[in-house]
């Protein structure tokens, strides 16, 4: 500590630096699935949701089927948000497990106008729905966990405004 002043017999010291805090600029939902599976995770992902791939990331060495490099990572565009979809490279990043992606409290959702269509479509794509479409206060809302233990949530996009 650096002596700046006294106040009698007391020493006051300077305060400390207080480091600026960090910016972000967004956040991006990322799905590691199982080694080998990210093509079928995009191909889902499209069906079921709509999902518009903007980008991808091949592993150079790594073959997938055929002969084209095997897919590292894609990013989607869902509605306005991203999805990241990554396959497993290597035990540094834990894949999506057994107990699926809501046994660590993760749950995505995904806004519509249209709740039974999106369920429909998601169930016709692979989606295992965990009940009926349910109406409550702030809307329709349909839960399913999607082939590689995501649970998701379609609720209408007029819920958030309702239970704000």
């Amino acid at each position: 500590m650096a002596e700046v002043a006294t106040n009698g017999s007391e020493v006051l010291a300077a305060p400390a630096a207080v480091p600026a805090p960090a910016a972000f600029t967004g956040l991006k939902v990322q799905v590691t699935v199982p080694a080998g599976r990210a093509e079928e995770a995009v191909a889902f992902y499209k069906a079921a949701f709509a999902a518009e791939e903007v980008s991808r990331s091949t592993h150079p060495k790594r073959k997938g089927d055929g002969e084209e490099a095997a897919l590292l990572c894609a990013e989607l565009k869902v509605g306005a948000a991203t999805l990241l979809v990554c396959d497993q490279a290597g035990d540094d990043v834990p894949a999506v497990g057994k107990e699926g992606a809501a046994a660590s409290g993760l749950v995505l959702r995904l806004e519509t106008d249209d709740v039974n269509a999106a369920a429909v479509q998601a169930a016709a794509a692979g989606g295992a729905p965990q009940g009926e479409v349910t109406e409550d206060g702030c809307g329709l809302s349909a839960t399913l966990v999607d082939p590689f233990g995501v649970t998701w949530i379609l609720a209408s996009s007029t819920s958030a405004k309702k239970c704000a």
